[in-house]
């Protein structure tokens, strides 16, 4: 666990930094997993017609093809599409409960606000909400590698935040899902790591119930749970034979009704929209089984999640390094082992592994027009304690441990610098453009970095536009 002045330490740089959370719906993904809330909240049901109205006609939801998908097309069911899922909603429920309440206040004392669930306060519910989870995953991640690693925790978890764009999905476009889905990744993560220890009825319970939020959140997130599962089997079969409590085929059960029962929402939700209790088959039919594009998801110069977030490799690095360290990690807080170090590092690896493997089946593997590689921000956690682990190798080498720092400062500011080009239009946003990003980012940006920050601060909306349109 963390000490109480590392917890205020990290509250304070939250609350400083929540002025930089940018409340509003811009893109037809977070007008998606928008809709979801408000209409179960306020229409209670998932009929989505009123919500994507509203969005167009207020001018909110205005690319190209937003009329034809989602005020054109229908469902078997005669419903409008929505590709998302229900977890952003379930996980926002608070903070939107909240703005209802603050808004029929504000209406009685006579305030012109709208209660309708469109208005201002709902917005910043949500990307408070999302600001929230993705500070919430940076503290599980820490308190995770604090228990794994035992070591550079608090600093690594800080590079991560800073250094990878989970950033911008806290800060700059928080109605996506990615910040939420950092949170719910990050929650399993620390709930697994914990109930490995004894892999007790009630642990495996409350696994196979994070499991079940992790996928409602993100569909892609639910191949993280392999990465536990695997360990479960190996940890079986290593004690099946010695008298200490351990895995029992009872407690995968427990765990996998646990994981049913927790997703009967998305069930449910997907039988009234679609008409069967499964994704959307215009989302299926873009995937292929083979992944022809998982190196290009890694590795592609132009759209490659190494070129966009150079610290993941670092955290690569770090987490090859556990898989290969002999010896036993022990908690610091009990003194208890956490068994083997390799086999906690395999199964991140794995975990990781698996998220290339689903980006890369996607058509759309490239997320142009996106900032980063998006769908990658679920894996924070085990960057986090990827870096540690590097660092903590380099340690015992002098140069090697000032070049890792070195390195890490400028994965730090090579991050903020795309997110100040993304925003400012310096860049073409479908794609990098290597040479011309860092030129950028070391030459222009270093002269121009305190205008930009207070034009941020001062004229937001100037960021999100061309300049001259209206």
């Amino acid at each position: 666990m963390l000490s109480r002045r590392e917890l205020l330490i990290l509250l304070a740089l939250f609350a400083i930094s929540l002025p930089a959370v940018t409340a509003r719906l811009y893109s037809s993904d977070e007008v998606e997993y928008f809709s979801y809330l408000r209409s179960l909240w306020f229409d209670h049901d998932v009929s989505f017609d009123n919500e994507y109205r509203y969005f167009f006609e207020h001018r909110i939801a205005q690319s190209g093809d937003f009329h034809q998908t989602f005020l054109e097309l229908e469902t078997d069911t005669g419903r409008r599409i929505n590709y998302g899922t229900v977890g952003c909603a379930i996980l926002w429920s608070p903070f939107y409960a909240v703005a209802d309440v603050l808004t029929r206040t504000m209406r009685v004392m006579g305030r012109p606000v709208e209660a309708n669930g469109y208005s201002q306060p709902y917005i910043s519910a949500v990307a408070y909400g999302s600001a929230f989870y993705g500070f919430a995953a940076i503290v599980l991640a820490i308190a995770v590698t604090r228990q794994v690693i035992g070591a550079k925790e608090f600093s690594s978890g800080l590079a991560v935040w800073f250094g990878t764009p989970l950033l911008f999905y806290m800060y700059v476009a928080p109605p996506f899902s990615h910040a939420c889905s950092a949170f719910a990744v990050a929650a399993f993560v620390a709930i697994w790591i914990k109930v490995r220890r004894t892999w007790s009825l009630g642990g495996i319970t409350a696994l196979g119930f994070a499991a079940a939020l992790m996928a409602m959140v993100r569909e892609q997130d639910v191949f993280c749970a392999l990465g536990p599962a695997v360990d479960f089997v190996v940890s079986y079969f290593a004690q099946r034979d010695q008298r200490r409590r351990g895995p029992t085929w009872v407690g995968a059960c427990a765990g996998a009704v646990a994981f049913l029962v927790g997703y009967l929402p998305q069930l449910i939700a997907y039988q009234a929209l679609n008409g069967f209790p499964r994704p959307s088959p215009l989302v299926t039919r873009k995937m292929f089984w083979y992944s022809p594009h998982a190196l290009q998801v890694l590795a592609d110069p132009a759209h490659g999640f190494l070129w966009w977030t150079p610290l993941a490799l670092l955290a690569l690095v770090g987490l090859i390094a556990m898989t290969f360290t002999p010896g036993r990690v022990v908690d610091p807080a009990t003194g208890r082992s956490i068994r083997d170090l390799r086999q906690v590092g395999s199964c991140m690896l794995l975990m990781i592994a698996l998220q290339v493997y689903v980006s890369g089946a996607v058509e759309s593997w490239t997320v142009a027009g996106a900032f980063g590689q998006r769908r990658f921000v679920a894996v924070t956690i085990f960057l986090v304690v990827g870096l540690a682990a590097c660092r903590r190798a380099a340690a015992a080498f002098s140069f090697i441990r000032i070049a890792t720092n070195i390195a890490i400062v400028l994965c730090v500011w090579w991050n903020l610098a795309l997110t100040l080009e993304f925003g400012t239009l310096m860049m073409d946003r479908q794609k990098l453009e290597l040479r011309r990003n860092a030129y950028d980012a070391f030459i222009t940006l270093p002269r121009t970095a305190p205008q930009l920050f207070y034009r941020y601060f001062t004229n937001r909306s100037s960021f999100y536009k061309p300049a001259g349109s209206h």
